[in-house]
């Protein structure tokens, strides 16, 4: 790649319903040579999904997922981006490939560590979180006592374990409405872009 500096990835991460999927599409409207990659389109078939002693199905873990096919995707796109770039000699902003990873278990999954470029992780506090969950449809649908019997357990559990990152997290407020939101890591987007040559972002 000559003297061009390949960086690996950006994130957004988040608790449930935090808004991260609508983040991530509103920034590849706007963002020129973008993709999405969404944890959610990896989630193992209903008969793998294990239950606990409760009966409550474990979708918010990482054995829910098949990491490996996320990451075998990943790699892919990064491959494909790196020949772009090498082919077209590119040189523009505009044109560096950009990709959004999205998903509320990014940052627990150690394989992906060293893919990211930049970092974002929405919050939103427990009642708000619940009052959107209970708007959503889900397949299978949310069991009675689900999201306090599992979801926010979970989420509580997962967020401890990002104490151990050692990399820059920016923490964006959930409650913010979708166009703040948007500029704000556009804004960070748009800045980064400018001092890199190749640029990937996860949601």
């Amino acid at each position: 790649m000559g003297k061009r500096r390949h960086h690996r990835g950006n994130v957004t991460s988040c608790v449930t319903n935090g808004g991260k999927t609508t983040l991530a599409k509103n920034l590849q409207k706007h963002l020129p040579n973008c993709s999405v990659i969404s944890q959610d389109d990896f989630f193992k078939p209903e008969s793998e999904i294990e239950t606990d002693k409760n009966g409550f199905l474990q979708y918010d873990v990482l054995e829910a997922l098949n990491m490996e096919k996320m990451m075998s995707t990943i790699s892919c796109w990064m491959e494909s981006a790196r020949r772009s770039v090498v082919s077209t000699d590119r040189e523009s902003a505009e044109e560096i490939p950009i990709l959004i990873i999205e998903g509320f278990l990014l940052f627990n999954y150690k394989p992906l560590d060293t893919i990211w470029n930049r970092s974002y992780f929405l919050t939103i506090p427990y009642e708000e979180c619940k009052r959107r969950r209970s708007t959503r449809i889900y397949e299978p649908p949310d069991s009675p006592g689900y999201f306090d019997g599992h979801v926010w357990p979970m989420y509580l559990k997962h967020r401890q374990e990002m104490q151990d990152i050692t990399w820059e997290v920016v923490y964006l407020d959930g409650t913010k409405s979708e166009e703040d939101l948007f500029l704000q890591v556009y804004e960070d987007l748009i800045q980064e872009l400018a001092k890199q040559k190749c640029l990937q972002v996860t949601a």
